[in-house]
């Protein structure tokens, strides 16, 4: 299916790995020109060398930026221009009691997972609606709407997003421009696989025998697997293309089943 993305512009936040790395590699291959992003440049740069070799032909560039420091985004967006697609993917999750959790990790998840989004979509969203068209896409978590006991900050800011996106979606009124969250579920990126790594060795288990734990003591999965990143960037690719306008304001799920309302 042609998604009609030629020649539009992305950018792409937290992209070096997991579920950014594969939205832009899925963009780039409808096309689309797009800028990646991470906090450390030689590793950004070996992230556009891969994403070339994967996609010849494709054009991929990449901005580092720390979305932890508010600077950092303002000399990021005086590099970058204007974009087509932006698309909300940088953030931070971590397992943490609740009392464990101090107030300068509050502030820095909230910081990263939610005033970026602020940030960056205040700054494009204004030149998406002078243009006539553009899409705003944050990649938020069942998390937002099922908040976790032990990862409490990362819940309470993907809630945060929600909210955001939902807020934002009501000032492309007649516009062109839609902005959209996707409620992903549990993914095996590679943050999600580093973590699982450390507590499979604590544990004295394989990765796998973990996996299967974890996703076993979910009851409400349907899939009963850990979702690929591949399986979110293709619907962050419909709904980076012109075939989504008719869905704007949206919480669209990719959560395997996870979550068990019926909207």
């Amino acid at each position: 299916m042609d998604m009609q993305l030629a020649n539009k512009r992305a950018f792409i936040s937290g992209s070096t790995q997991g579920i950014g790395y594969s939205i832009a590699k899925a963009l780039l291959r409808e096309g689309v020109a797009v800028v990646i992003n991470g906090r450390d440049n030689s590793r950004l740069q070996q992230s556009v060398k891969n994403l070339e070799a994967e996609v010849p032909g494709g054009s991929v560039t990449g901005i580092a930026a720390d979305f932890a420091d508010a600077a950092e985004v303002q000399r990021l967006l005086g590099v970058l221009g204007g974009v087509d697609i932006l698309v909300n993917n940088v953030g931070l999750f971590e397992l943490k009691p609740f009392t464990d959790i101090p107030d300068d990790d509050w502030s820095r998840y909230f910081d990263v997972n939610v005033m970026s989004g602020v940030r960056l979509s205040r700054a494009l969203l204004p030149g998406m609606i002078d243009a006539g068209w553009g899409r705003i896409i944050f990649i938020g978590s069942e998390s937002g709407v099922a908040v976790p006991a032990d990862m409490t900050h990362y819940g309470v800011t993907k809630a945060g997003m929600l909210a955001l996106s939902n807020g934002l979606a009501k000032l492309t009124r007649a516009t062109g421009v839609t902005v959209n969250t996707i409620l992903g579920g549990p993914t095996y990126s590679d943050g999600v696989a580093g973590t699982i790594r450390d507590i499979a060795e604590a544990q004295q288990l394989s990765t796998d025998e973990l996996k299967a734990m974890i996703i076993g003591g979910n009851q409400t999965s349907l899939l009963e697997r850990f979702i690929e990143p591949d399986e979110i960037a293709n619907l962050a690719v419909y709904l980076a293309s012109p075939l989504s306008s008719a869905t704007n304001g949206a919480a669209v799920r990719a959560d395997g089943g996870v979550l068990t309302a019926v909207l």
